[in-house]
């Protein structure tokens, strides 16, 4: 009970002190007896005094801008010393009132809504953590580091992956240009001329940009495995496997690379795909790993790929996916495996043949007729190939029907062509003649 009154005495005379320092525009001197008035309710550790302290000391007429800045930041420190969770959310709450609504420490504000909602995580609150997340728009506090910044909106996307808001996290995941993990790290920094806003630095715990690099591929990974979006999937595979740290160290890349390599194979047949597998079977550490190398030559060839030789030599492989780095490829992989390697089938057939029998591409695919159909037209439907079925005779017609002007165009290249064999062969003639001729006359 003493030492409560000897408290409420000591502050009481700080209080006197504060007024006497703010009336007389002393910024230093009000600064400090804040500060004082702070620690010594902390050496208290009486909680629910420094609560109401700070609630009174920043509704307090005239108040100074640096005065509050400086309690606020103090006040910080001591949210880690608090005996237990109701008081240390009783204090975060008590400071986010506080600071609501002031420019001046928006940045300690971002950082105590972070700290709360790692609270309510570790209770299992996700969609309120979600929710005090998504008050803080960082994007736009100058002062903040980029690097920050970025951690910031990237525990926005987890959280709102993590209660599966798939909506919300791409609306988030926009806010970052994958173009800023590419800065230079290196450059030195300019100085800031006057006028211009001072740059705080990143506080320690905040990693790296090139680790927050992987952490946001990793993030999108998740994003894109819900749609199955294979290609996105492997294009943030291949944006991790470019990490030097990564490219540096086998035990890393080679778990990436296979993941690349899976993907590519799970990807729609398009340009991206196209000039994505070339790029990677041009990398010298595939042959590392020969048997992903032969499976995306078999892609490249254009040749027919036997279904049931391919998952007989690969199924261990893609079984195996599930215990290396990113888990398993998905619960439709395999049968997208399939697909896959049906529609590559009928691309080739589609080069060697300009007519076949709806039979004997049935055949060629391994599939029957039904399927081989309902995979022709699906590919048709998806403009990935131009076909026409002729259903009463059994004939699928992989040429597409010229209009009249292409005809035309077609001929007079014809009659070019023949024009200029001609003209040779009269100079050839020619040339003979003359050589002859002048034999003779020897």
């Amino acid at each position: 009970m003493e030492e409560g009154g000897n408290l409420d005495a000591h502050i009481e005379s700080l209080l006197n002190i504060e007024k006497q320092m703010r009336l007389g525009g002393d910024v230093y001197g009000t600064k400090k007896a804040v500060m004082d008035i702070i620690q010594l309710c902390f050496q208290a550790r009486a909680w629910k005094t420094l609560n109401d302290q700070i609630l009174l000391l920043s509704k307090r007429r005239g108040q100074v801008k640096q005065a509050v800045t400086a309690m606020v930041q103090q006040a910080m420190q001591y949210i880690d010393e608090t005996p237990d969770v109701e008081t240390r959310i009783e204090l975060i709450k008590t400071l986010n009132s506080v600071s609501a609504g002031k420019i001046f420490v928006e940045i300690e504000r971002a950082r105590l809504i972070k700290k709360l909602a790692k609270i309510k995580e570790e209770q299992g609150l996700i969609a309120e953590a979600a929710d005090l997340m998504q008050e803080i728009a960082v994007e736009t506090f100058g002062a903040m580091a980029k690097t920050e910044k970025i951690a910031f909106i990237l525990e926005q996307v987890r959280l709102c992956l993590d209660r599966q808001d798939y909506v919300r996290a791409q609306i988030l995941s926009r806010k970052i240009s994958p173009r800023v993990f590419d800065a230079d790290t290196s450059k030195e920094k300019k100085k800031p001329k006057e006028g211009d806003n001072v740059v705080e630095e990143a506080p320690a715990d905040i990693p790296s940009l090139l680790e927050l690099k992987r952490v946001y591929y990793e993030l999108m990974i998740r994003y894109y495995s819900h749609n199955n979006d294979y290609l996105e999937i492997c294009r943030c595979y291949k944006a991790i496997y470019e990490i030097p740290t990564v490219k540096e160290d086998p035990a890393q890349w080679v778990p990436v690379l296979r993941k690349i390599c899976w993907y590519l194979v799970l990807s729609q047949h398009d340009p991206m795909q196209s000039s994505l597998l070339n790029s990677t079977l041009e990398d010298k550490n595939l042959s590392e790993i020969q048997n992903f190398r032969w499976l995306l030559k078999q892609l490249v060839t254009m040749e027919v790929i036997q279904w049931t030789t391919l998952w007989e030599t690969y199924r261990g492989e893609f079984e195996n996916e599930k215990n290396m780095l990113g888990g398993s490829l998905g619960d439709k992989a395999a049968e997208d495996l399939k697909q896959r390697v049906i529609e590559h089938n009928i691309l080739v057939v589609s080069k060697y043949y300009s007519r076949i029998t709806l039979s004997r591409l049935a055949e060629l695919l391994c599939l029957s007729l039904q399927e081989a159909e309902k995979h022709l037209s699906d590919m048709v439907v998806s403009k990935s190939l131009v076909a026409k079925i002729d259903r009463p005779m059994g004939v699928v017609c992989f040429q597409t029907t010229k209009d009249s002007s292409e005809v035309l165009n077609s001929w007079a290249v014809n009659l070019e062509k023949v024009l200029d064999l001609v003209e040779k062969s009269c100079h050839q003639i020619h040339k003979e003649t003359m050589v002859h001729k002048a034999a003779l006359k020897v």
